[in-house]
């Protein structure tokens, strides 16, 4: 039924999109009259479109009904923002007119909200009035700051159209195997902490045989205590873009898509001014430059499932499918997009492989080792006394990580969660003995993925953290896999109980569901959720001994 969908899909193509057809048409009509006819039109089920658009939590009436969403990301349920701000939304604009969105982006101040389309710091409040009639409210900007002794993704060698127009030139020209030869020989990893070469995903797929490839930007990555993408997509569009031309012109794509994140609607307007400016100036479109080769972008809003972080499900929202984690292999170099040949790289990937080939391969792999060469962005949130984006050199030790770059910590903190919701939750005794190094945190028990961090308080109840997980994972599992599914509905029951004080937690049957995930569930979202919390069993069972027992 999937292959079926995406083949009807693939008939009209990116350019008008089935995904963002379908999001115009939720979010524009009140009624079910422009479903029917977008089925007519791509040749389906009514049901199979309404399925589909069901499943995206902004998309959904119960969304649009609400005038202003609060960030409930982890970060800033740790700094316990979320209520005060919330009360006070809803003191302007009523009860019902206020929900929630997962992580805004704007971990370091723990603290924000959106209103009719644009996001606010939690501050921000203070001018809800201006805000409601429209007027433009200065914000403060992140701290960002390179500690590498050369940049790859914080640097200024493309940051304006002349030298993107000097850089295209040269390479577009150059030989592809050339090109792949150089991601190779620096050791680049994708960055989202999976590890895959990223010049041999190039070469896999330029190797595939078909008349059409895509190159995807997955940018949908929303992990609480990261805003890394933020700062590329907004600050650095150019070295994005860039990565994804070249990644065409190497695997002989002349079409990609960027799926951004609804979240970030600054991200969205920054993208979309660039395609559009490299468009005017022949450096994006038909004819690039007067050669040959062609290449176009198109921009694919995500709405609301943090399950398009994952490429198979990102791939069939943007189909037109529910966004459910498909089995593999065949993987997307094969068989991606429209079961076309496709490249999925995140944003820092592609922003990494413009540096290096602006820079040379032999600069990033100098840095690190061999799994995990150059540099990284790592956030820090509002507990750190430095809170920002930072580049840094893979190797370096975590404790001057925190300590000197992060500036340590504005209040005691008991543990750190790194990599975002499925990344480890890690003691700060055991993360000051780490190094920067994808290898070394997976060894230890960890995830390094994003280099997101998120601070939990020495005070915060790690019962309450726990509880956070699973209702997380409840709210955003795609639903495919058994274990997924109701796995993680189970582990929320078990500490709604608990928080309702009808029944403690028994342990064997919370190990023996944990170990069921992880080992049964097809995607990372529900198959990676066990290690934070076994992290936190493990480290800190003294803290919950009371919440437990031991027999079921």
């Amino acid at each position: 039924m999937s292959k079926n969908i995406s083949n009807l899909s693939g008939r009209i193509g990116l350019k008008n999109n089935l995904f963002q057809k379908m999001s115009e048409r939720s979010l524009n009509s009140k009624n079910d009259q422009g479903m029917k006819e977008l089925a007519e039109e791509y040749k389906m089920g009514i049901s199979t479109v309404h399925g589909a658009e069901s499943f995206y939590e902004f998309l959904r009436p119960s969304h649009r009904e609400k005038k202003a969403f609060v960030c409930n990301g982890s970060a800033c349920m740790c700094a316990g923002t979320q209520e005060p701000l919330k009360k006070k939304l809803k003191e302007k604009l009523g009860d019902d007119k206020v929900g929630e969105m997962f992580c805004l982006g704007y971990c370091y101040e723990n603290n924000a909200f959106h209103y009719d389309g644009k996001n606010f710091a939690g501050k921000d409040i203070n001018k809800i009035d201006e805000i409601i009639k429209g007027k433009e409210i200065e914000q403060d900007k992140f701290y960002s700051k390179s500690f590498s002794s050369t940049s790859f993704l914080m640097d200024d060698k493309i940051s304006n159209f002349d030298q993107f127009k000097e850089h295209l030139k040269k390479f577009i020209n150059s030989d592809k195997k050339e090109i792949i030869k150089n991601l190779l020989d620096s050791n680049l990893t994708g960055r989202g902490g999976a590890g895959f070469p990223t010049g041999m995903k190039w070469d896999f797929c330029s190797k595939a045989k078909s008349e059409k490839k895509y190159v995807v930007c997955n940018a949908d990555e929303g992990d609480s205590g990261a805003y890394s993408d933020r700062y590329l997509l907004e600050d650095q569009p150019l070295k994005v873009i860039f990565g994804m031309i070249i990644c065409g012109h190497v695997i002989g794509s002349d079409e990609g898509v960027l799926y951004i994140r609804g979240e970030y609607p600054k991200s969205i307007e920054s993208i979309n001014a660039s395609i559009n400016a490299l468009k005017k100036l022949n450096l994006l479109g038909e004819n690039i430059l007067g050669t040959k080769f062609s290449f176009d972008l198109n921009i694919c809003i995500g709405q609301g499932a943090y399950i398009c972080g994952e490429e198979t499900a990102l791939i069939a929202s943007i189909e037109g499918r529910r966004a459910e984690v498909d089995v593999r292999p065949p993987f997307p170099v094969t068989e991606g997009l429209y079961k076309k040949p496709t490249v999925v790289n995140n944003v820092e990937t592609l922003a990494a492989a413009t540096g290096i080939l602006l820079n040379g391969p032999e600069k990033f792999s100098a840095i690190g080792n061999k799994k995990s060469a150059g540099t990284k962005l790592v956030c820090f949130d509002s507990f750190f006394n430095n809170p920002g984006v930072y580049e840094i050199e893979m190797g370096t030790p975590m404790k001057k990580v925190l300590y000197e770059i992060g500036g340590g910590f504005k209040e005691d903190v008991k543990a750190l969660q790194i990599g975002g919701p499925l990344g480890g939750v890690v003691p700060i005794q055991e993360v000051e003995k780490l190094n920067l190094d994808f290898q070394e945190f997976t060894t230890a028990g960890f995830m390094l993925g994003h280099a997101s961090i998120v601070s939990i308080p020495k005070d915060f109840p790690m019962v309450e953290y726990i509880h956070h997980l699973f209702e997380f994972t409840a709210e955003e599992s795609c639903g495919k896999c058994f274990p997924g599914r109701l796995g993680s509905y189970r582990g929320k029951e078990m500490f709604d109980q608990l928080k309702s004080k009808t029944s403690k937690i028994p342990l064997k049957l919370l190990n023996e569901l944990l170990i069921t995930m992880k080992k049964g569930c097809l995607c990372a979202l529900c198959g990676a959720i066990p290690t934070p919390i076994m992290n936190i069993l493990k480290y800190f069972g003294d803290e919950m001994k009371n919440d437990m027992v031991q027999e079921n």
